[in-house]
């Protein structure tokens, strides 16, 4: 099977595509991690025992199959080994707080849980589900051994080859706002996402690392159509700079998805220079504000195209930036993917004309069944427009420039509207990282009994002897009169997800509790007005 013929296709299951690399591929190596390797026809042939083994335990087509585990090729065994034994792969976001691991593992469903050691650590001495049969992917005490519950060499499962509209994962949100909601994906959702992403240059000798999780989107958008050209997966148990550099120059990598802290950690190695990348054909990035300069760094010193990509888990339309084709537009997150449409409106819900600041709606072939179980949710993300269409609502803040280039100001959950003003904190972080001394800045809302809610900077210091009311001054003189930061703190390092979003409902929890009395510097006029901020 060609990559041509993939792309052209309407639909074909995924686990059909890797039955035919596998036959074609043979002893070439389909997936390694740090200690083990798997050919193609290893990696064949264990599916079949772990599909197998799911339906010697009853596992019914379209029943979740849930996993929480670090990265491994035992890992990717049961990710994909779930989906040929024709059931629904459900990563649980396992460096949540173990409770609520429990809860996503409770609302998926799933009757099976594929664990390690570290999880079981987690789950310790909470009251866990009598009917789940645990399974110990690193053969540990956390559950039966896998191997010896997988079935026997030479197992062949049925074979349940799924339609197009049928679920092929459940993907929990980052829980970034509250408790992760199940998003539900389907297998024409998932081709559609393949398809794109083998344009990319992916083939038989591509080789991706993957440094974040596998329950990450993040990680499936590149990890599954490397495997779908026929290439090879290096999956990275836990990121370390260093170790990645390394991995990238042993393995002779072509491809890498990193999140934006990822690079920034990767850039600053005093030594980055030294490692030889000449092997890499493009990297991209989503999943988090990938700031300008750092755009401009990574083109200008890491071999290869760099592609930033804008979209949700759950759908709707995504952007690409081809950065290497479009170094003017590095403040920007791109121009929309073919096939898909993105609308502006108003609070609400009038669309709004080009080049107008508000709310991002999106469609496109990549859109998600729904929330699993929730319907009410589910029906909170859409939008249609006069024609009847169907859009899902992005929670973000943006507008396109003239060329069509999107530029976001910010999610519409973390704007700060102080006297009546719209504050997006994305150009106040800006300003304050453009200092020397500050790494990184994250701008909340914090309430104000002047102004109902003003901005606070927390920071992390590039240089520790920095005087933070002298950084907070330097910024203020640069920022509007209704952008001025009221408060800055100090912290060693900001709270992210494992995909490296800053957890700003945790700055607000932490620094937001007592109302700022507003004086002196922080004006504002007396007849607020919206305003939009570039």
């Amino acid at each position: 099977m060609q990559i041509a013929d993939i792309i052209a296709a309407p639909f074909i299951p995924l686990s059909t595509i890797l039955r035919a690399h596998a036959a074609r591929r043979g002893a070439a190596i389909a997936i390694a991690d740090e200690t083990a390797r798997l050919s193609w026809a290893d990696l064949d042939a264990m599916l079949d025992r772990v599909a197998a083994a799911l339906q010697r335990e009853g596992v019914a087509a379209n029943e979740p199959v849930a996993i929480a585990a670090s990265n491994a090729v035992s890992t990717g065994l049961a990710f994909l080994g779930a989906l040929r034994a024709g059931a629904v792969a459900a990563p649980l976001t396992s460096t949540a707080a173990p409770a609520t691991v429990l809860a996503m593992l409770a609302d998926s469903g799933s009757r099976v849980l594929f664990l390690d050691r570290a999880m079981a650590a987690g789950l310790e001495g909470l009251p866990f589900p009598a009917h789940v049969q645990r399974i110990a992917l690193d053969d540990s005490d956390a559950g039966v051994p896998f191997s010896a519950w997988i079935a026997p060499a030479g197992a062949q499962p049925e074979e349940r080859l799924p339609a197009p509209e049928d679920p092929f994962n459940i993907i929990y949100s980052s829980g970034t706002t509250g408790t992760p909601k199940g998003i539900v994906q389907s297998h024409q959702m998932r081709h559609e996402y393949v398809r794109r992403g083998l344009g990319s240059g992916f083939d038989d000798n591509s080789a991706t690392i993957c440094s974040t999780p596998l329950y990450s989107n993040t990680t499936l958008v590149s990890f599954l159509p490397t495997l779908t050209a026929g290439g090879k997966v290096v999956l990275m148990k836990k990121f370390d700079a260093r170790s990645f550099l390394e991995l990238s120059q042993r393995e002779r990598v072509t491809h890498a998805m990193l999140v934006p802290v990822q690079y920034r950690r990767i850039m600053e190695l005093p030594d980055f220079g030294s490692f030889d990348l000449s092997s890499y054909r493009l990297k991209t990035c989503t999943s988090a504000p990938f700031p300008a300069w750092l755009k401009a760094d990574v083109l200008a010193r890491w071999p290869g195209g760099l592609v930033e990509g804008y979209g949700l888990t759950e759908g709707g339309a995504t952007t690409n930036l081809v950065a290497h084709e479009f170094p003017d537009k590095l403040h920007t997150v791109g121009r929309p993917s073919p096939g898909h449409v993105i609308k502006i409106i108003d609070e609400d819900g009038n669309e709004l004309p080009p080049g107008a600041t508000g709310e991002i709606v999106g469609r496109s072939p990549i859109m998600m069944n729904g929330y699993h179980g929730q319907p009410a949710k589910s029906r909170e993300m859409e939008w249609y427009d006069t024609d009847g269409h169907r859009y899902l609502r992005h929670g973000d803040v943006g507008r396109f420039d003239e060329d069509g280039f999107l530029i976001l100001m910010d999610r519409s959950k973390d704007m700060i509207i102080s006297g009546g003003f719209n504050i997006y904190p994305t150009d106040l972080e800006a300003e304050l990282t453009r200092q020397p001394a500050v790494r990184e800045a994250a701008v909340v809302g914090v309430p104000s009994d002047r102004w109902g809610e003003t901005p606070m900077a927390v920071v992390v210091l590039a240089d520790p002897a920095a005087d933070p009311a002298a950084i907070m001054a330097e910024a203020n003189r640069a920022l509007g009169k209704t952008q001025r930061i009221a408060r800055i703190e100090v912290v060693d390092e900001l709270p992210r997800s494992p995909i490296g979003k800053v957890l700003k409902r945790e700055l607000r929890d932490r620094f937001g509790g007592n109302p700022i009395e507003q004086t002196g510097p922080i004006e504002q006029p007396q007849h607020p007005k919206e305003t939009n901020h570039a």
